[in-house]
């Protein structure tokens, strides 16, 4: 028997978000890690305008979006969208963000079909939209953070009145403290906590030059923590959570990705039976959701117990400190298995749909 010719797998990153640069370390992170006895992999980067170049190493290897970008007319190859089911079999989908994981690149993959890593448009669309997720979230019986939502218009014409309908909405029911973020951004973009309400106009401020709505919810006390599933359908597996720790008043950007600023314990530091809990839990928003091949659940497990997901995520990042590679490698899974995993999963998914995924 001939061998089988191993995937033509096209790693998708960079991007038009403004999480840009964690989908490029993400990108990269798994462009090293494929399996080469399975898959050949190619670099797809997408620039600032949305087009798609074809990159070489010497260009994977760049430190940001902006070194890739200053070196594409000279040592990359454009493509055009509809060229690339010549180049690639499968796309492992790296971009993170608007345009990236908001069904956007999700429905333009369907139409040249071409299978893709993670979930399909809807899924994708959902769960970016936080106030969406949150509203299908407590559709079907599971607890969200309370919240009112500040459209871009209604504060333009009256930010008294939306302050007013803050106030009596949350700090009603006794929150203390705020937290105001846009409706659509990932990586704690444009996210403030507030103690103050003087300081409510400068954080929807802020929040609004990322999205037109803006979030603004009851601060959460509790132990932050993020549990990565994989699976389709039914058949899904996750992994041990892991808790989070800053000395901030949220996980910001650079508690995210820069090392030693924050604390990432897996798995986290509670009860084996509410490890379990939180397993069980994480599996049930992914199937509310209808999401696909593997996803991160994040929220917080509060001092009375309650579990609440703030921010279900379609993907996750990618690099190597990412809670995806440390509660893979409790698992018990090498990065390149991971990734493998989450490619046959897509294969799956894709060989099983009828109509977009």
């Amino acid at each position: 028997m001939e061998p089988q010719q191993p995937l033509r797998v096209g790693v998708l990153m960079g991007g038009r978000s403004s999480e840009r640069e964690v989908s490029l370390a993400s990108g990269r992170q798994v462009y090293y890690n494929l399996d080469r006895g399975r898959y050949r992999g190619q670099a797809v980067f997408m620039d600032g305008a949305g087009r798609l170049w074809l990159l070489p190493e010497k260009l994977v290897i760049q430190n940001t979006c902006a070194d890739v970008e200053a070196r594409l007319e000279a040592d990359a190859r454009r493509l055009r969208y509809e060229d690339l089911p010549a180049e690639v079999d499968l796309v492992f989908n790296a971009l993170h963000g608007k345009y990236g994981d908001d069904g956007c690149v999700q429905g333009l993959l369907e139409l040249l079909d071409l299978p893709y890593t993670g979930s399909g448009v809807l899924a994708c669309a959902l769960s970016l939209d936080k106030p969406m997720a949150h509203a299908l979230l407590r559709s079907a019986g599971m607890e969200a953070p309370p919240a009112v939502i500040i459209t871009a218009a209604d504060w333009a014409r009256d930010p008294e009145a939306c302050t007013a309908r803050v106030l009596g909405a949350l700090m009603a029911d006794g929150a203390r403290r705020l937290v105001v973020l846009p409706a659509r951004e990932g990586s704690s973009i444009g996210v403030s906590v507030v103690d103050d309400v003087e300081r409510l106009d400068e954080a929807v401020a802020e929040a609004l030059c990322f999205d037109n709505r803006a979030l603004v919810e009851a601060f959460l006390d509790g132990m932050e923590f993020s549990v990565i599933v994989t699976g389709n359908g039914d058949r899904l597996e996750a992994f041990l959570p892991t808790e989070t720790r800053t000395e901030n008043a949220f996980m910001t950007y650079d508690d995210k990705y820069m090392p030693g600023r924050s604390q990432k314990i897996t798995p986290a530091e509670v009860a084996p039976e509410v490890l379990s809990r939180l397993r069980a839990e994480a599996c049930r928003v992914y199937r509310e959701l209808g999401f696909a091949g593997y996803g991160r659940l994040d929220g917080f497990l509060l001092p009375d117990g309650r579990v609440i997901f703030t921010d279900p995520n379609s993907t996750s990042g990618m690099s190597p400190s990412s809670y995806m590679f440390h509660q893979a490698a409790e698992a018990g899974l090498t990065a390149a298995a991971l990734i493998d995993r989450i490619l046959r999963l897509a294969l799956e998914a894709h060989a099983a749909k009828r109509g977009p995924l």
